[in-house]
């Protein structure tokens, strides 16, 4: 019987990457990602975030490592894995991430900065900051 082992995520950076080497001397990047959803909850919509663990290897950790940063959009790819430890405290621990075997920037560093900039200057201004998602919309926008 076969089996499927395949995560795709599109979200926001949420710190810059963390570039660290084996001890054979290979590169592993680390970051997270937050992806957002927007669910109706009777006649209100409420947001909801789940953050995701990212580790790339090789020439795609030393890519992620280089360009990109905190709030850039990026969509990845790869397999979903887990694992256990005992924390500080002596307490059995689960951890979960996502090994990408694919990483592609879909916000540049500048299109992330000067929407950054356009946000605090809105705040600075006084203005009320809003973005919503259209569920439907989005949904057209998915190739199947």
């Amino acid at each position: 019987m076969a089996s499927l082992n395949k995560v795709m995520l599109i979200g926001n950076v949420g710190q810059d990457p963390e570039l660290r080497y084996t001890p054979d001397g290979n590169p592993v990047a680390n970051f997270s990602i937050a992806v957002n959803r927007r669910r109706r909850v009777g006649e209100e919509y409420k947001d909801e975030t789940e953050w995701f663990n990212i580790v790339c290897f090789s020439r795609t950790a030393e890519n992620v490592n280089q360009y990109l940063t905190k709030g850039q959009k990026v969509y990845v790819e790869g397999r979903f894995q887990s694992s256990e430890y005992v924390g500080q405290d002596g307490n059995q621990r689960k951890s979960f991430e996502v090994i990408a075997n694919e990483v592609t920037f879909l916000s540049t560093r500048s299109e992330t900065e000067s929407s950054n900039q356009n946000n605090v200057q809105s705040v600075q201004n006084n203005e009320k900051v809003e973005t919503s998602v259209d569920t439907e919309d989005e949904d057209k926008d998915l190739p199947w």
